[in-house]
């Protein structure tokens, strides 16, 4: 992976209040500490994000709303050269430059102590953390959420706080619309 696609997978964790750390980067993308660092040195410094590091949450946040203010291209960008300047044209004529982002995934930590469910949920999994913790990457917030319901376990989900927050409103709804005490029509 390029730095360009590290330095927008870490604008997108940092943009979803998910507090990334050089530790998270670092193991994403197989790389050192260090090079994880200098990443985010780059994002604050060449890029003017306003980065902060939270003790609270163990890792960065945006102290202000902040979007690239440059256009970030991979290494194969040179076969979707036109395709690329073609978008380009469709932008606003007033604006100096265009931002490109990919369709990143998210990440969630789980805490799963059944050892059935972990095997199920295997594809969604990309590390092992310790007290039966795992960190999962996925596309679909909702499908993601259908998958935790479905699998009938006790999952805890250990962050970002946002997923569980979305979690619970999605079980008072489902709970609102379902009240046990209303009868069925095939009862």
């Amino acid at each position: 992976m390029s730095a360009n696609q590290r330095i927008q997978w870490l604008h997108k964790k940092i943009s979803d209040k998910c507090y990334p750390n050089a530790y998270h980067l670092a193991e994403r993308f197989n790389i050192s500490h260090r090079q994880a660092q200098r990443d985010v040195d780059y994002l604050r410094s060449v890029m003017g994000a306003p980065v902060a590091y939270s003790a609270l949450e163990k890792g960065y946040y945006y102290t202000d709303a902040f979007i690239f203010p440059l256009m970030l291209e991979t290494e194969n960008d040179l076969e979707f050269s036109d395709a690329i300047s073609g978008m380009r044209n469709f932008s606003d004529p007033n604006a100096e430059r265009s931002v490109m982002q990919l369709q990143l995934p998210y990440y969630a930590t789980l805490e799963i102590k059944d050892r059935m469910t972990v095997l199920e949920l295997r594809s969604l999994i990309v590390a092992d953390e310790p007290h039966h913790r795992y960190r999962c990457e996925f596309q679909s917030v909702e499908l993601f959420i259908g998958i935790i319901m479905s699998s009938g376990a006790d999952i805890k989900i250990v962050e970002p706080r946002w997923l569980k927050e979305r979690l619970v409103s999605f079980a008072e709804r489902v709970i609102e619309n379902n009240p046990l005490d209303e009868p069925c029509l095939d009862d």
